[in-house]
């Protein structure tokens, strides 16, 4: 289910110690901010309230949207007919308005994907009824538009309940464990594309359609799983299990993906035929406001060629609606993550000027206008008011480093909404009326306000005046900007608040890298590089070619080489550090998670690296182990670019690995498997060389929960430690 909601509300976090210690910022890094935060609210059609989940979980709230006056509890948990709940964990209002979906408690499948028993409560009669009676867990529930029916997922099925009759019905019957998925992405459609459900109703009420995955010819992968400590498995507790699931590395074979209908009426499905032989991915079906409008986002393989198509699920007529080609890069992920339908027109992200912008189309496949243009990147598109003819988007147009917010009118002014310089973002009610600004930047920590589109700010939310008063000896990170291999690039600085200009400090590098990132931004940030700073180290990111924010040349940079150009920059970077006159240029270290790791890596082998220890955490090695989505847009396949790929792999450039290196990792990483750290300490021991290495049992990517987040960063500090002073 995807929760849309916006913040209204203070929900107030625990006060933390003056000092910054380790126990401090460990709750907070993931997310890492420490701030209070407005809680989530939904806006009810009548324009003047809206519904929020009070702080304890217990009760769902109607509030008045400009006064912030609580009206009335809408549920109260311990107070329902037939069944009750402890806690709501999240919610979702029907589009009629009478019920709620609720769940308690969720067990996760993936990132972003989970199960969990759902509730249908009945708002007038104060009833709370199980979503199904017949599958004790279900997965991505959606409402129907009249709110009468609900469409889920279990066991790689999809099921209907119908609310009128108290009857579910059974939209497919082949799904299977490893085989097919119906109505919810696999693994890599969940983790590339950025989705959890793939289903959606015509908005009659008649239709729903949805993806199906045939993933039997995909590879399995297997990885051992064991009792532990934490959340104990006592079935493993002699012999350890195994988690087995389908993930197509690099070169391998897919899913297959197709498109179906199921008439509600007629209980039968169509098959909707696509024929292009060359569409590889689907990362998005939507309706476009009409039954007759199915928008079917696809892919390329290669995912240079992003074709829409206008289908009509009834006839399973489809035609071509819009096509963005890309001649030597990839189509950017904002392409499918920013369209939005409306009654004449569409809007869609391209980066076919050598920037991200908005541009108008119409149902007929005609371009109506470009919306935005510019030496700026449109970074995230909140929507159309028809009211005033307005677009409001957020963008780089202040400079890479600052997010801003802009209103384009019906004639064509730009107005800033907020600040110009520092990190701003909205989120509008579904007419438009109403939105919640926060704004943060390197010294102000986020500050939420309550706007109207047509008369400005109505009140402030959270100011967070308090926060900084916590930490009277916070220090303060400064930006730079250096040159790398003829490239001017951004950095950020983060000095203890005693510096003394006088000594020579250790420098620990701290990056991400990854293409389309960005670590050097304008906003509030409290994170671990606070506590390494704290305990005399002095910190230091640069965002190098292949980040994002920049366009399209400076992102594009790193296609079929990834490795390459971010290495130059981050020894560049690293060698920069080393000549300022406070850093002792013989103790700097870098360190990364993820794609950091990977880069970490690449940094750490360069030739004459400056480093003299990495700390890698989760890293890939070789990006023929990854998954076929992500390692394929930036590198094609290995059969395409084997050069590519052989040069990109830290594995094979252990050889020249001679700083102090860590690696840690989670063994029951589903995103960058264990066998990519094991695969790289192989290579090392094959060259003769030692590491430094730490397993998290169970533990997946994120490496969080039972402790292991602090202990990953404690590790690290005791390894710089050793190797920096």
């Amino acid at each position: 289910m995807k929760f849309r909601y916006l913040l209204l509300f203070p929900l107030l976090i625990p006060s933390v110690a003056y000092a910054v210690t380790a126990d401090d910022i460990a709750p907070y890094v993931y997310p890492a901010n420490a701030a209070k935060a407005p809680s989530a609210v939904t806006y009810l059609a009548d324009g003047k309230n809206c519904l929020a989940l009070a702080d304890d979980n217990t009760k769902i709230v109607k509030y008045d949207i400009k006064s912030g006056k609580e009206i009335e509890v809408v549920l109260d948990a311990a107070n329902t007919r037939d069944n009750q709940v402890k806690r709501i964990a999240a919610y979702e209002l029907s589009p009629d308005e009478s019920k709620i979906l609720i769940y308690e408690k969720s067990t996760p499948v993936y990132r972003r994907s989970f199960k969990a028993e759902y509730y249908i409560y009945e708002i007038r009669h104060n009833v709370l009824s199980p979503l199904s009676t017949e599958h004790r867990t279900q997965q991505s529930p959606i409402w129907s538009p009249d709110g009468r029916m609900v469409a889920f997922v279990s066991d790689n099925n999809i099921y209907l309940r119908k609310l009128d009759y108290n009857t579910e019905v059974a939209v497919t019957t082949d799904g299977r464990i490893n085989e097919v998925i119906n109505g919810v992405p696999d693994w890599t459609y969940e983790e590339e594309f950025s989705t959890n459900c793939s289903m959606t109703w015509a908005p009659d009420n008649l239709t729903l359609c949805y993806l199906k995955y045939n993933e039997s010819n995909v590879p399995l992968y297997s990885f051992p799983l064991y009792q532990g400590t934490c959340d104990p498995m006592n079935q493993y507790a002699l012999y350890p299990g195994a988690y087995t699931y389908k993930y197509p590395v690099a070169g391998e074979p897919n899913s297959v993906v197709t498109l179906h209908s199921y008439d509600v009426e007629t209980r039968k499905t169509k098959n909707i035929e696509l024929s292009d032989s060359r569409i590889e991915y689907i990362p998005r079906i939507s309706y476009a406001l009409t039954p007759e409008r199915l928008i079917v986002t696809t892919l390329n393989r290669a995912q240079n060629r992003l074709e829409m198509y206008l289908v009509n699920p009834k006839s399973t007529v489809s035609k071509s609606l819009y096509v963005d080609e890309v001649a030597d890069g990839w189509v950017d992920e904002s392409a499918w993550e920013i369209t939005r339908y409306y009654p004449d027109f569409f809007v869609v992200s391209s980066e076919r000027s050598g920037y991200n912008h908005l541009y108008q189309y119409s149902y007929s496949g005609a371009m109506m206008r470009q919306i935005t243009s510019g030496d700026y990147d449109v970074t995230a598109y909140y929507g159309y008011d028809n009211v005033q003819g307005a677009h409001y988007f957020q963008s780089t147009i202040n400079g890479a480093i600052n997010r801003t917010v802009s209103r384009l009118d019906a004639k064509g002014k730009l107005t800033t909404i907020g600040e110009a310089e520092g990190s701003s973002s909205a989120i509008f009610s579904p007419d438009m009326a109403f939105y919640t600004m926060s704004y943060s930047n390197i010294t102000t920590p986020p500050v939420y306000t309550l706007n109207s589109s047509k008369g400005g700010m109505l009140r402030v939310l959270e100011d967070n005046s308090d926060y900084l008063s916590r930490y009277p000896a916070l220090p303060q990170r400064e930006f730079f900007t250096m040159t790398s291999d003829g490239n001017t690039l951004n950095g950020m600085i983060l000095k203890p608040v005693d510096f003394t200009p006088s000594r020579k400090y250790p420098v620990i590098m701290s990056q991400y890298s990854g293409p389309g990132s960005q670590e050097v931004l304008n906003r509030w940030r409290m994170d671990w590089d606070y506590y390494f700073v704290s305990q005399g180290y002095i910190v230091i990111s640069v965002d190098g070619r292949g980040t994002g924010g920049r366009g399209k040349a400076f992102k594009d940079a790193v296609y079929r080489n990834l490795g390459h150009y971010e290495t130059i920059d981050q020894v560049n970077a690293a060698r920069y550090a080393g000549n300022l006159p406070y850093v002792d240029g013989s103790r700097i270290g870098i360190y990364g998670w993820s794609y950091g790791g990977y880069e970490t890596l690449m940094a750490a082998s360069a030739f004459d690296s400056p480093y003299k220890a990495a700390v890698a955490v989760a890293p890939v090695t070789d990006w023929r182990y990854y998954d076929t989505v992500y390692a394929e847009r930036y590198m094609l396949t290995p059969r395409e670019n084997e050069d590519g790929y052989n040069e990109s792999a830290p594995v094979n450039h252990v050889g020249s690995m001679n700083c102090k290196l860590l690696l840690m990792h989670g063994t029951a990483d589903d995103n960058v498997h264990l066998m990519n750290t094991l695969q790289y300490v192989s290579a090392l021991q094959s060259e003769g060389k030692i590491c430094d290495m730490f397993l998290f049992p169970n533990m997946n990517h994120s490496i969080y929960g039972c402790n292991s987040r602090s202990v990953v960063y404690l590790k690290m500090l005791d390894f710089f430690n050793n190797n920096l002073k």
